[in-house]
């Protein structure tokens, strides 16, 4: 089994963050199976007191915001790392509706904030 890659905690303590038991439980899925998301790049966590956890953000309505995987796939494409990652999904941008691609992801401008990283790539 391989290490889940895992991105440095730098969200702020103002950011609610999820244990990989109540991601499970949320997404009614195993633990092992919410490890192999993170393991595959379709969630993200950060190591907090020695635990894994996930940004609560990635959630809603019982599973991954939609758009999420994708971005992350094509911020891991454009060679971010993943604590890139997480610091740009909650870096403020005014000019997004939800002040950050992640609050502009729940409210579903998925497209415009894809659309932004695609353009990173190049």
């Amino acid at each position: 089994m391989s290490a889940i890659p895992v991105a440095d905690d730098i969200l702020g303590p103002d950011v609610a963050v999820l244990s990989l038991t109540e991601v499970a439980q949320q997404i009614g899925l195993s633990v092992n199976k919410v490890r192999q998301l993170l393991r595959d790049g379709h969630l993200l966590a950060v190591r907090r007191d020695g635990d894994l956890m996930v940004p609560a953000d990635f959630l809603v309505d019982g599973q991954a915001v939609k758009g999420l995987t994708g971005l992350l796939t094509v911020l891991s494409d454009a060679g971010f790392s993943r604590t890139e990652m997480l610091r740009w999904l909650y870096e403020a941008d005014e000019s997004l509706p939800g002040t950050t691609p992640v609050n502009a992801l729940r409210t579903n401008h998925g497209t415009e904030v894809k659309r932004r990283a695609q353009a990173m790539a190049f």
